[in-house]
């Protein structure tokens, strides 16, 4: 997901957006504690990357 759109997207759906790849991330953390494989290791970092891409788009609605 890219930074503009995000930025465009109203706060409700950020935070649904930012909660469901939270969960996400968590199973591929237990995922990989467990030992199992993981079908995209790649997966992992993105989720990481739009996290943080959410987290500062919400941030910078702030200070607008």
């Amino acid at each position: 997901m890219k930074g503009r759109e995000l930025k465009e997207m109203p706060d409700e759906e950020l935070a649904v957006r930012l909660a469901e790849l939270r969960k996400e991330l968590l199973k591929s953390k237990a995922q990989v504690a467990v030992g199992t494989a993981l079908k995209s290791p790649g997966q992992m970092r993105q989720a990481k990357r739009t996290i943080a891409r959410i987290l500062n788009a919400r941030r910078g609605k702030g200070k607008e």
